[in-house]
């Protein structure tokens, strides 16, 4: 998906071709688990949703995720291998 998004900043191409994005649907109970494996890197990306909200915006929100999970380990992998890593809370 390239361009501009209604109401947000221009991206960047997909760092995968979301054709070819695998989507598996399993019912849990009243709730459905969508999960998206890239086939490329065998990454998958799972999320749990309402079963009414209907099979494509299920799929749309696991190939976002999918998309978020894969930008987010390439910006792990660019990052400068000395810089130290982000800690959470306060060192005593």
């Amino acid at each position: 998906m390239a361009g501009k998004e209604k109401g947000g900043p221009e991206q960047e191409a997909s760092p995968f071709d979301e054709s070819n994005v695998l989507l598996e649907f399993h019912r849990v109970g009243n709730a459905v688990k969508v999960s998206a494996v890239d086939p490329q890197t065998l990454v998958e990306a799972s999320i749990v949703g309402d079963p009414a909200m209907g099979e494509s915006a299920l799929a749309h929100a696991a190939i976002r995720k999918l998309r978020y999970v894969l930008e987010r380990r390439a910006r792990k992998r660019d990052a400068a291998p000395d810089a130290p890593a982000p800690r959470r809370g306060t060192l005593v």
